[in-house]
């Protein structure tokens, strides 16, 4: 049924896709089909946008004219059919809105009836679907083959990147059982900074401060936090102070990072191909980046035998590396690395592992993301040695949640516990500063 635009507002025309028939998406469809005839797909890069966007509406009215206007269209869905059919051939299709949304940092496809989107930490449905299930499998082909991997049902899922540094997963029947599934993981188009975060309170300016000096020390770190909790934001953040005369290497699965260092070499993993063959796994990037001559390597996440090599990086002279982790606590985080370590079938005895773990690690930094959606640095924490087989931390902040006020904004404070952290040497051999009373356990900063 046309929309009424005396009846439902119009100023967003992508939104409004909940009141559109049946009839419209197959008319849609067909445009679309009728305009690839017509437009030669290879030269499309070669064409300004804008001279090209025009050329699709004068077309689309042509299309229309031939169509003799089978489903009547008034002006407000003319413009939204222009939008979409231009999405369609030149972006994501019904994801294309969501794409250009700053406030959006997720996009999730349960299916082709059901989009979500999460802004400011908070899950919503959109209004926004695939006509079916092979126009959803359509866009899944046109982001992963546009980074050269494939999926189909001999390799049905997928881990990909969009052209802005969005981290892509897709995942296809017969392991999705109630049809293709996509997730979009969006990263700002300018990332944020320090300051960003101390705004968005976060942290505090003394744990920026301490933040910023722990990577100037050239101390060696892992932060570990959920899904979505902001690791690889903190991880950016952090890297912002490494200096550019430092040469980094960074090895991700899909490339995510959006380090601005000058001396920046960017690896990243390859899956097998259809023979099954030519994987490229983290383990071999982190092992040849060791032939590089890095200063620092950050590896985007350690989930499997690359922890060991990355270790043994951190324990042979390239100090001031980062790699982020799943886990819960620092404690959980350090369990899950030696469970990595014993995938890599070196039969190390546990003893020795903890004591390989200790020795490389300097700092442990727990990231969460509470039920109001906001992300908080819950707690830094040192690795201080072992005592028997037990690796010792302690622990230097933490942020304590109180409760929650009337609009279910989480409540709570950051608190230093009164420990001055032994990698505070490093900080006065680098003429690192920092606040004397940083330490003070009787400052409380209450957010």
């Amino acid at each position: 049924m046309p929309i009424d635009p005396d009846v439902i507002p119009l100023e967003d025309i992508a939104d409004q896709s909940r009141y559109i028939s049946d009839e419209y998406f197959d008319l849609k469809t067909r445009i679309h089909d009728r305009l690839l005839e017509l437009v030669d797909l290879t030269l499309i890069e070669s064409i300004d946008r804008d001279v090209l966007k025009s050329q699709i509406r004068t077309l689309v009215m042509r299309i229309l004219e031939e169509e003799g206007q089978s489903v009547p269209l008034n002006l407000a869905e003319k413009e939204r059919l222009f939008v979409e059919i231009e999405d369609e051939v030149l972006g994501l299709g019904p994801l294309e809105p969501f794409i250009k949304d700053d406030t959006v940092s997720d996009i999730l496809v349960n299916s082709y009836r059901q989009i979500f989107v999460e802004r400011f930490g908070k899950l919503e449905i959109s209004d926004s679907r695939f006509k079916d299930e092979a126009h959803l499998m359509r866009i899944i082909d046109k982001i992963v083959s546009s980074v050269g991997r494939r999926i189909d049902e001999s390799s049905p899922m997928v881990d990909a990147r969009l052209p802005d540094g969005s981290r892509v997963n897709a995942i296809i029947p017969p392991l999705a059982i109630d049809g293709a599934s996509l997730s979009i993981r969006r990263f700002g188009r300018d990332p944020l900074l320090l300051d960003d975060l101390i705004l968005l309170k976060s942290f505090t300016d003394g744990i920026g401060e301490l933040l910023k000096g722990i990577v100037k020390a050239r101390l060696n770190v892992l932060i570990s936090g959920g899904t979505g909790s902001g690791k690889t934001t903190l991880l950016n953040v952090m890297s912002q102070f490494i200096p550019d005369v430092d040469r980094v290497i960074t090895i991700e699965d899909a490339a995510e990072l959006q380090l601005k260092q000058m001396h920046l070499v960017r690896l990243e993993t390859r899956p097998p191909n259809i023979e099954g063959k030519g994987e490229i796994t983290a383990r071999d990037l982190v092992r040849n980046s060791l032939r590089m001559r890095p200063d620092r390597i950050i590896v985007g996440e350690v989930r499997s035998q690359e922890a060991f090599d990355m270790l043994q990086a951190m324990n042979t002279g390239h100090d001031g590396s980062l790699t982020t982790i799943h886990a819960n606590t620092p404690r959980d985080a350090i369990m899950r690395l030696e469970s990595m370590i014993s995938m890599a079938n070196l039969d190390i005895p546990y003893e020795f592992m903890r004591r390989f773990i200790s020795s490389a690690i300097n700092v442990i930094i727990q990231i969460s993301r509470l039920p109001d959606g906001t992300r908080k640095l819950m707690s830094i924490q040192e690795i201080t040695g072992m005592e028997g087989n037990i690796i010792t931390l302690q622990e230097i902040f933490s942020f304590q949640q109180t409760g929650m006020d009337e609009e279910g904004k989480t409540k709570g404070h950051f608190k230093f516990h009164g420990v001055r952290p032994r990698f505070i040497d490093r900080f006065n051999a680098n003429d690192i500063s920092v606040p004397d009373d940083l330490f003070n356990p009787d400052k409380v900063y209450e957010v």
